[in-house]
């Protein structure tokens, strides 16, 4: 058995090296997109681009003439008369107006002549604001005459829109295949005369030229085609990249290192659609595309390969010296079989990180699972997330199951699975007890759909000292994300926070980190949630009541005023923890009572001055 294992290390390494090589060298990929190809897979271990071409498509390119008008502030007599035209009820004439303002009414006729080759002003009197005239005047302006300025309005086939821009393309020659022969594209050119100036506006302002701002009231008013259009040929490349994380093919078009979103959606719809040949369009058979997503499926974190060859080695090891323990190979089928049986057989503390979680496993017979291990004292940590950097989780858990994971409660009411992302890291572990330990390849928490065979597999191993060095990995990772939270609870005085690092330090058995930090930081509100915590540990016998957490907790007592908003909360709190204690060992309860707490429990009321220690003790049992 011993030599078959060993085998088997050496034969999956000498497999994993063989399929890297072929991987790398099997794809069709341009020589000069190489480097990007290099960027794209170093964004996540997950990636494989299985074929990058380059490509030429043609863009129609026309110029147009475009008026614009913008505003200028006006003059005294300007505002006199638009004001006039819109307060004055009946709206006067000019000569109305002239002989209020005492004036030659040829000044009056001259500007409001001005006004109306404007549009500010009716054409014909009575003196009345046109809607564009009253929306210059609230900005304090009038519109100057319209000015001309060439632009070139460039319809892209593949965004299906029109976009403007200041310069015309320059036509050049590119030596590449012709995406059209690939793919239908509808070069349908699109009759700028013919477009409504509503049309054109927005498509003016969306291309970011600064000719027109309503808002400031800089408006284009007319468009008009100057010459025929032209064909411009431009250069694209094609991506076909494979996440192994979600077994799925993705196809991205990039002018540079930009993805065109709108193109990439319309050619994976053709590709879905059956409308387009990935053999014709990158050269490669569906035969390859096959052997490139089973290659890449198998590759592996050079940290889980690490892990389990020192499993195999453990595991040499153990069966000739006869250690206790054992390193026993799952496949496909058995895993998930054996990842329930190890999950029921949890006493006290579940840790699990999967790299993404979703419904199709979390469903409610997995989480009535959970409620059943919460039930009996049993903490979860659940952690998740594969990018380094955490607020680049393109695909964080889906709320509806973190909030089903969250509203899994202990007898108490206690949160008894936390989960959070963690990020970084790919590995798939749980470890039960710190006495049962399986890592591999499956999802533990996810399941994407497969259609490919995967050919799974996972080790259950039970040495210790090897479960113990897969424990402190994890645990550490816990812990520090609990000190996170912790930090961030302090400086917000988020006691919801608060409550999640001490459940978290709490699963790991770090009470003892949980009473310093409520001592040192002044949060006494939180004594009642750590004796909840306590109480957990006490009935599902992970915590023993000679503990000297429950020593330190009680030396707390004298910082606590009796006037406190949670003294109920406490003095339930201790009745209760006492009680449990004495439960199991009526001595150490009364031990835990010496003159000092005592005092104390009567000074808060936890007790009555007419109780007697023995008294209180036995009432509780």
């Amino acid at each position: 058995m011993p030599h078959r294992l060993q085998v088997f290390v050496e034969i999956e390494l000498f497999n994993l090296v063989t399929l890297m090589f072929l991987a790398s060298s099997a794809k069709p990929i341009d020589d000069n997109l190489k480097n990007l190809v290099d960027e794209i897979e170093a964004q996540s271990f997950s990636l494989s681009v299985l074929a990058a071409r380059q490509f030429r498509y043609s863009l129609l390119q026309t110029p147009v003439e475009v008026s614009i008008k913008e505003p200028r502030q006006f003059n005294v007599l300007e505002e006199f008369i638009i004001r006039a035209a819109i307060e004055f009820q009946p709206p006067p004439t000019e000569d109305e107006l002239a002989s209020i303002l005492g004036l030659d009414s040829v000044f009056i006729k001259t500007t409001t002549a001005t006004l109306r080759s404007l549009q500010t002003l009716s054409p014909t009197s009575p003196l009345t604001v046109t809607p564009e005239g009253r929306s210059f005047y609230e900005k304090g302006s009038v519109p100057q005459p319209p000015y001309p300025i060439q632009i070139y309005a460039i319809t892209d086939p593949l965004s299906d829109k029109i976009t403007f821009q200041f310069e015309s393309l320059n036509e050049t020659v590119i030596n590449l295949p012709d995406l059209a022969d690939f793919i239908n594209i509808d070069n349908t050119i699109a009759d700028i005369a013919s477009l409504p100036l509503e049309e054109i506006q927005k498509s003016i302002q969306a291309s970011g030229l600064g000719l027109h701002v309503p808002e400031e009231g800089k408006i284009v008013t007319s468009c008009k085609v100057l010459a025929s259009t032209q064909k411009i040929w431009r250069k694209i490349s094609i991506f076909i990249i494979f996440d192994a994380l979600e077994d799925k093919l993705s196809i991205q078009i990039r002018n540079g290192k930009q993805i065109l979103e709108s193109a990439s959606n319309w050619l994976e719809m053709l590709h879905s659609e059956g409308k387009i040949s990935l053999q014709k369009l990158c050269k490669f058979s569906i035969a390859t595309i096959n052997y490139e997503r089973e290659t890449i499926l198998k590759l592996k974190n050079t940290e889980i390969e690490a892990r389990l060859k020192n499993i195999c080695t453990k595991a040499l090891e153990t069966s000739k010296k006869s250690v206790v323990g054992q390193a026993i190979q799952l496949r496909n089928g058995q895993i998930s079989q054996a990842f329930l049986e190890v999950l029921n057989s949890a006493k006290s503390q579940v840790l699990i990180y999967s790299p993404w979680m979703n419904q199709a496993v979390v469903n409610e017979k997995f989480l009535t699972l959970l409620q059943k291990l919460a039930n009996r004292g049993v903490w979860i940590l659940i952690g998740y997330g594969i990018t380094q950097q955490l607020e680049n989780e393109d695909k964080p858990i889906p709320p509806e199951v973190e909030k089903k994971l969250r509203a899994i409660k202990t007898p108490d009411g206690l949160p008894s699975v936390q989960v959070f992302c963690l990020g970084d890291s790919h590995v798939k572990e749980v470890i039960v007890d710190r006495e049962i330990y399986l890592c591999g390849s499956h999802k533990w928490l996810s399941d994407r759909g497969n259609y490919l065979p995967l050919d799974e597999s996972v080790y259950k191993v039970t040495i210790p000292l090897q479960v113990q060095e897969a424990y402190e990995f994890l645990a550490n990772r816990f812990q520090n994300h609990a000190q996170k939270l912790w930090q961030n609870a302090l400086e917000n005085r988020d006691s919801q926070l608060a409550v999640e690092s001490l459940c978290i330090w709490s699963a790991l058995g770090m009470e003892d980190i949980v009473l310093k930090e409520i001592q040192k930081n002044n949060w006494f509100e939180l004594l009642p949630v750590w004796l909840n915590v306590a109480l957990q540990g006490l009935k599902s016998k992970n915590l023993s009541g000679d503990s000297t957490s429950f020593q330190t907790a009680l030396s707390l007592l004298s910082q606590v005023s009796v006037e406190e908003a949670f003294i109920e909360q406490l003095q339930q709190g201790w009745r209760k923890v006492i009680g449990a204690i004495a439960i199991n060992n009526a001595e150490t309860a009364l031990n835990l009572l010496n003159d000092e707490v005592w005092a104390q429990f009567i000074r808060l009321n936890i007790v009555q001055e007419s109780d007697s220690r023995n008294h209180f003790i036995l009432y509780r049992t």
